[in-house]
């Protein structure tokens, strides 16, 4: 049987596999809905602050600036996160949020 988008292989009030993402300088947020993106970015800092990474860009996009609320909420409560700020226009401007991480303690020397 096929996933439906409320749920997964076997329909509605399931809960759908994780996805995993790769754990890369940038994230292209425009395929996660809303709701999904707060614990997203959440996972995403946490794992690029693990494996080193200073700062990571997380794309939004410029729309009605939904997500990037969101996305500045999330990164405003991680531990993770010692400041962010827009890209640079070289970088998508207003669409996408460069965030500075503090070093995992568990992240590669």
């Amino acid at each position: 049987m096929g996933e439906s988008r409320d749920g997964g292989p076997d329909g509605p009030g399931t809960t759908p596999p994780p996805v995993e993402i790769p754990i890369e300088d940038a994230l292209d947020l425009h395929p996660f809905r809303p709701d999904e993106t707060a614990a997203v970015v959440a996972d995403y800092v946490e794992a690029a602050a693990a494996r080193g990474f200073s700062e990571v860009r997380l794309v939004h996009g410029r729309g009605a600036g939904v997500q990037r609320r969101i996305v500045r909420a999330a990164l405003a409560r991680s531990p993770f996160v010692v400041s962010f700020a827009d890209a640079t226009p070289d970088r998508g401007g207003w669409g996408a949020t460069v965030a500075r991480l503090r070093r995992s303690e568990n992240a590669p020397r």
